[in-house]
């Protein structure tokens, strides 16, 4: 098969999967949105019980933005390599990211290291999903922000990838126990809170590893010509200046249920999204008015 015919292939298969992944027809939903002019999001582990679906769901139901960043490890090959796990929640996750394209908002897959087979396919749109390596974001202040996965400035992912598939077992049993520590918490009326996140902020070596991390990927985004850079890969959400270079880190939706955001005037900012949710319910209970984000109305 030539090289065009498997191309117009793929992108058949494309459009069949968003076919599939549509929603049967319903009820308008009047929801007032959270209107950004770009959103990056990055780690959300899909095919993994780690994943915070739920949270990833209500979040992207709850925004619009022109454009949607999907910074990589998206959906976890890895995981899925070893026994399938697909509950409907991930489904539904797939089918509001196509809403999103649907209604004309540009979408752009980055794939990281955890679903790198889909680099196989970067160049071609899937279901209206752009596929690129990296991309340059052009902000509405016209500052030029180089966006990539980041696993490329990782040692441990390039040169001792066996390490890497290591260090990722144990990090899944962990965050099995996160599940079951998170399901006691809501028995006693307790927000979302990541064991993980703690643990790795308490351990010298892996703040030592994110510091790292953050240099080389800054020295490498001056080396660019670029004035910032906006990645994920370490599941650390982050605004600092490096230098001349603005590094920013969206996070990700296994621990910190964290996005990165711009508004129309180009400032960016990070959202957590769990603690927006804890908020809205404290609100709730003592029948206040529930916290908007800052710098962001909730639309009428």
């Amino acid at each position: 098969m030539s090289q065009a015919a498997s191309d117009k292939l793929l992108r058949e298969k494309g459009e069949m999967f968003a076919e599939w992944l549509k929603e049967p027809p319903g009820p308008r939903s009047f929801r007032p949105r959270l209107n950004y002019r770009t959103i990056f999001i990055s780690d959300t582990h899909l095919g993994t019980s780690g994943c915070n679906a739920e949270l990833l769901h209500d979040f992207l139901r709850s925004v619009d933005c022109d454009t949607l960043y999907l910074v990589g490890d998206i959906i976890d090959g890895w995981r899925l390599k070893k026994g399938w796990y697909w509950p409907p929640r991930h489904n539904d996750v797939v089918r509001t990211v196509l809403k999103h394209a649907q209604r004309g908002t540009r979408v752009v897959f980055i794939p990281g290291n955890h679903d790198e087979l889909f680099r196989d396919y970067i160049g071609l749109s899937l279901g209206g999903i752009e596929l690129a390596y990296d991309e340059i974001h052009v902000t509405a202040d016209g500052r030029k922000l180089w966006v990539l996965h980041g696993d490329q400035f990782d040692g441990v992912v390039v040169y001792h990838k066996w390490l890497a598939y290591l260090g990722d077992h144990a990090y899944g049993a962990l965050l099995k126990l996160n599940v079951w520590v998170n399901r006691a918490r809501r028995l006693f009326g307790k927000p979302y809170w990541s064991l993980s996140a703690y643990l790795k902020l308490k351990v010298k070596n892996a703040v030592a590893y994110i510091g790292e991390f953050e240099k080389v990927v800054a020295e490498a985004a001056a080396e660019k010509g670029v004035d910032g850079v906006v990645c994920g890969h370490i599941h650390h959400a982050e605004i600092r200046q490096i230098g001349d270079i603005t590094y920013y880190n969206d996070g990700d939706w296994v621990e910190s249920c964290t996005a990165l955001v711009e508004d129309f005037d180009g400032k960016l900012s990070i959202v957590n999204w769990a603690e927006r949710k804890a908020a809205e319910a404290d609100a709730t209970k003592a029948g206040s008015a529930v916290p908007a984000l800052e710098g962001q109305a909730l639309p009428a």
